[in-house]
């Protein structure tokens, strides 16, 4: 029994290895925007330094699609990746071009060496 446990161990130690996300560098450009998809009340916790807000939940937010242009860079985040990712379907559904989902504030953060400001 003791033998079967030692290979079932490294096999589970693998795994959870390879499901870890890999943390790969982002480069953001003067040309790029960065947009922060959670609400305002989390923006104002602290924040990429130098992101635009626009809440993803609003009703307001294809609106706010509508005042941007569709053919620049985005760099979108959120708090966990969840938002961001919904954020970017519909960016994209509505023409978006270039359009790069950061995932989470932290994640974000340590891609592109940003700052998380107040």
């Amino acid at each position: 029994m003791r033998l079967l446990v030692i290979p079932l161990l490294l096999l589970a130690a693998g795994t959870v290895a390879a499901c870890a996300p890999a943390t790969t560098s982002i480069e953001v450009t003067t040309g790029t925007t960065v947009v922060d998809v959670r609400t305002p009340a989390e923006y104002e916790g602290g924040h990429l330094d130098g992101a635009v807000n626009l809440d993803v939940s609003a009703a307001d937010f294809e609106a706010g699609l509508a005042e941007l242009d569709p053919t620049a860079d985005y760099l979108v985040y959120c708090r966990s990746g969840n938002r961001s990712a919904r954020a970017v379907a519909l960016m994209e559904q509505a023409g978006f071009t270039s359009v790069h989902d950061a995932g989470g504030l932290s994640d974000a953060a340590t891609a592109t060496g940003l700052a998380v400001v107040d």
